[in-house]
């Protein structure tokens, strides 16, 4: 059906960057048919009167593992090798596919009501399709893939698999899901990183990866320690060089964190095209660090925004990115070098490059996808209205601000209420589930 949001203020994110004040935006077929002002209502069937609020392409996030948000508030005060072996790993291999739905539920719920209209995920080494069949029935515009696990120390059984099996797994996953429901949904190969991949396996998925037309979705130098131990894995290489070397490099690879990168991978990053994704909040948590994103920027990389998953930053609303994005580098370089534009470039053009998505979504223009975020800035913790409306975006809105969100021109949230999935029966049934998994884990450690 058509859509006409009236009367609001539109950030197009366009090449220009254009802001447009008292704006409509018109909605046919699920795309953008039309921006400008004073646009006629005349034979469309649901307008929505904006008046006072800014509409943003929908918000991206390039980094997410939907598996582990069951786990939220579990695995606190660990850095990331600890964190994978000690807590991550036991709890993702004692999902099966009923709790990975409920978790995948709470995570598009959270998203959805926090303004993100799509995501590049990482799931656990089983049960994907539940993922999949939960963003099908969401409406999220989701691209993901199963974790790729053959190699690594205290690997869990229910996660280690054999290079054969993780590869037909993933080939049968890309043959159901990818470019189904109208596109909406698509696969990404996702080996999980250097330590927990062989080489064998990582060029394999180069290959099918550049066969298939897909992308790539891995992570690389997140914290000091990996990077080390990469090192010697690698007998002496960095991340980003042996991914580069065994063919995970490019525009279609999306490597989420690169906080510790040599001068070499930097440039590497530049050359080849390959997109970032910043996760300022989980690095923090975890300690890892803080990754040059400013200079990444400057030299052309781009570089997307993400929440990472909830265990390791607790909240999934790109907003907090954007603000921690924002300020976190101004010691360092200064406080002009993370514009409010340039932080909600990260959260929508570089965004959709990172799940490969640049001339679908991202910016509000005539033929791209009708993915819409409509936010109230008028609140106490906005106010007063600046001149700049970017910056109560970045600096001060909160996912609660968001009101309306649109995915292919279809409401997922109206007035501040999900549409598509049931918030109080989406938290009980998280409960539910991760209760179970607790009282069977407890039950195996007291008979070991």
């Amino acid at each position: 059906m058509d859509l006409l949001l009236t009367g609001g203020t539109v950030v197009t994110m366009n090449r220009e960057r254009e802001v447009l004040v008292e704006a409509d935006v018109l909605v046919q077929d699920g795309r953008v048919a039309r921006v400008g002002r004073g646009l006629k209502s005349r034979g469309t069937r649901r307008v929505v009167d904006v008046r006072g609020k800014v509409v943003l392409p929908g918000l991206i996030h390039g980094h997410l593992h939907a598996c582990q948000t069951l786990f939220r508030g579990r695995a606190d005060g660990l850095e990331l090798l600890d964190w994978l072996r000690e807590r991550i790993w036991p709890f993702e291999a004692a999902h099966d596919a009923a709790s990975m739905r409920a978790s995948a539920d709470l995570t598009f719920a959270e998203l959805i009501r926090s303004g993100a209209t799509a995501a590049l995920d990482m799931g656990s080494v089983h049960h994907y399709d539940a993922v999949f069949e939960s963003a099908r029935d969401s409406g999220f515009r989701l691209v993901g893939g199963k974790a790729m696990m053959d190699a690594g120390s205290a690997v869990p059984d229910g996660l280690r698999e054999s290079t054969a099996d993780s590869l037909a797994q993933s080939l049968s996953l890309l043959e159901r899901w990818h470019g189904s429901h109208e596109g909406r949904l698509r696969y990404a190969f996702a080996p999980r990183f250097v330590l927990s991949c062989t080489p064998e396996l990582l060029r394999e998925v180069a290959r099918l990866a550049q066969h298939h037309g897909v992308r790539i979705h891995t992570h690389a130098s997140e914290n000091a320690k990996e990077t080390e131990a990469v090192r010697q894995y690698t007998g002496g290489q960095d991340n980003v060089a042996f991914f580069h070397k065994v063919g995970l490099s490019g525009a279609h690879v999306t490597l989420a964190h690169c906080v510790w990168l040599s001068q070499e991978e930097q440039d590497i990053l530049r050359e080849t095209r390959t997109v970032v994704c910043h996760c300022p909040g989980s690095n923090l948590k975890l300690g890892s660090g803080i990754a040059k994103v400013p200079e990444l920027l400057e030299a052309g990389v781009a570089v997307a925004l993400g929440a990472d998953g909830a265990p390791c930053n607790n909240t999934l609303d790109i907003f907090h990115e954007m603000r921690l994005a924002s300020v976190l580098h101004n010691p360092r370089v200064g406080p002009r070098a993370m514009t409010p534009l340039r932080v909600l470039e990260m959260a929508t053009v570089h965004g959709a490059r990172a799940l490969g998505l640049e001339d679908e979504v991202g910016s509000i223009e005539v033929g791209k996808r009708a993915d819409l975020t409509v936010v109230d800035v008028s609140g106490l913790h906005a106010g007063p209205a600046p001149e700049d409306v970017l910056a109560p975006l970045v600096f001060s809105a909160r996912g609660s601000d968001v009101t309306h969100v649109f995915i292919d021109g279809k409401a997922v949230l109206k007035d501040g209420v999900l549409t598509t999935l049931d918030a109080p029966a989406v938290l009980a049934s998280a409960n539910a589930h991760v209760e179970r998994i607790l009282r069977r884990r407890k039950k195996r450690a007291r008979g070991s």
